[in-house]
């Protein structure tokens, strides 16, 4: 590593080596070379007699040994990146050398290979995704029972159990799943369009045999891997694209950011923690701190990621007519962070849902702290059962509410409304009995166990089994 230039953090810190090799300088340029091989045999298998067999052979086997120092020096000299790797791809391919490129413009070799990057990509991204979805499955099924308090506005509100609030963060990743599986329909191959789109070279090529020039725009995309391709472009595949894949990323960030957020709240009250590692540090000064640095670092990324849709956007709105170049520089830097950030974010998530930690006895205490205020209509049930009158003892419950409220908040008190109701002539009930009626905690769940293992058993479990290839043999550890 070079101490004294900037290295950028997505890959020294957060990121995966698979998606880092897909955005590497090596990878996008012997793609290059791999779209000009698919090129000229495409050209030579349609009777282009300018293309030999000879010539193929020699390009293809080329390919992987490229000359950066070469092509780096002839950018310098003529400022064009493509042309400079054409001149030492010809270098190596004498015999070839006349027809690199023949009838391309530099977008062929650009787009082709940007699509044949996000292509890949997407592959690694869902798989990271399917990973998520299995671990929270796993914890959904482990604790669908455990009951615990729910939180409206952040405040305590009817208890739900832990597995079926964390259903709710499977359901926006199977959301981001389907939205995936959209996108990689969308991902076409740019193909064989020439300059501004129009075929119009290769059409002097194959001496106006339009059925030829057709026939190499859907050869060469084959070539190269794709089964579809874009029907029309300008010069470059339709930036529109970029917009949808931005969005469909970011909203992966956005399912993110939800879980981490509330795992760094759930931290807070000590009822659940992303994993701490033995000798993990919290804090350089406050010894004891078990900070959710995890939760909080895939906080910091997804930010990151949802913003970037806009540049996106403002890319594919500028697009003027057939192509203009204030989308190369950008493009450089976001479509490789976009996957990045996703490849880093999604990293993070599988670590932490690798082994989330659960603290029953402390989801206890404050079960046992609100459920008070929250079993006071089953109370009032229970006492007109009793021959008592509902209006009398809604108001004696809601006096003794309001007074327990005000000493837990202003005196520190612990709740005991229970034993205020229990001590009222009004309520026909010994402490015992109030207790009892709130004891089993399960019984303020409602459905949530039932919701939770109807959820994984109809909706997830089918979309596991269908990906169940890419689950596991994974590498969810974290650099720092």
């Amino acid at each position: 590593m070079n101490r004294d230039v900037y290295q950028e953090p997505l890959v020294s810190r957060y990121t995966s080596a698979e998606m880092q090799k897909l955005f590497s300088e090596r990878f996008k340029f012997t793609s290059w070379r791999r779209c000009w091989v698919a090129l000229a045999e495409a050209q030579h298998e349609l009777g282009l007699e300018l293309v030999t067999r000879a010539m193929i052979d020699e390009l293809k086997s080329h390919v992987d040994d490229i000359d950066f120092e070469v092509a780096a020096a002839k950018e310098k000299q003529i400022r064009h990146d493509v042309m400079a790797h054409v001149y030492a791809y010809g270098l190596q391919c004498p015999q070839a050398e006349a027809v690199i490129h023949l009838g391309a413009t530099s977008q062929f070799v650009v787009c082709n290979t940007d699509l044949i990057i996000q292509k890949k990509a997407l592959k690694l991204i869902k798989k990271a995704l399917v990973n998520v979805i299995a671990n929270l499955f796993r914890f959904c099924s482990k604790y669908k029972n455990l009951a615990t308090l729910g939180f409206t506005h952040y405040q305590p509100a009817q208890p739900t159990t832990v597995g079926k609030r964390n259903t709710l963060y499977i359901q926006d990743l199977l959301m981001d799943l389907d939205y995936i599986e959209i996108l990689e329909q969308q991902v076409k191959a740019r193909g064989a369009k020439g300059t501004v789109g129009t075929q119009a070279t290769f059409l002097e090529l194959f001496h106006g045999d339009h059925a030829k020039v057709r026939e190499l725009d859907r050869l060469v995309s084959k070539k190269l891997g794709f089964d579809r391709v874009f029907p029309v472009t300008g010069q470059t595949y339709p930036r529109k694209l970029d917009m949808k894949t931005s969005e469909t990323l970011a909203g992966i960030g956005e399912s993110a950011h939800k879980f981490a957020v509330d795992l760094r709240l759930l931290s807070n009250l000590k009822v659940q923690e992303e994993p701490f590692a033995k000798e993990q540090v919290g804090s350089s000064a406050m010894a004891y701190k078990r900070n959710p640095m995890r939760s909080e670092r895939m906080t910091g990324l997804a930010r990151k990621l949802m913003g970037l849709p806009a540049n996106f956007a403002a890319t594919a709105a500028n697009q003027w007519f057939e192509r203009t170049l204030d989308d190369s520089a950008i493009r450089r830097m976001d479509m490789a962070q976009a996957f990045l950030l996703t490849d880093a974010i999604l990293k993070l998530y599988m670590n932490i849902t690798s082994d989330i930690v659960v603290y029953p006895k402390q989801i206890e205490r404050y079960l046992r702290a609100e459920l008070p205020f929250m079993a006071t209509e089953k109370i009032l049930m229970a006492c007109v059962e009793q021959g008592q009158s509902r209006q009398k003892v809604h108001e004696v419950i809601r006096e003794h509410s309001v007074a327990a409220g005000l000493a837990v908040k202003e005196q520190g008190k612990e709740n005991d409304l229970l034993l205020r109701l229990a001590n009222d002539s009004a309520i026909p009930f010994t402490l015992g009995e109030l207790e009892a009626m709130i004891g089993n905690y399960h019984e303020f769940t409602g459905r949530a166990a039932e919701q939770t293992d109807e959820f994984l058993n109809e909706i997830v479990s089918p979309i596991l089994d269908r990906y169940k290839n890419l689950v596991g043999n994974i590498d969810a550890s974290l650099k720092v």
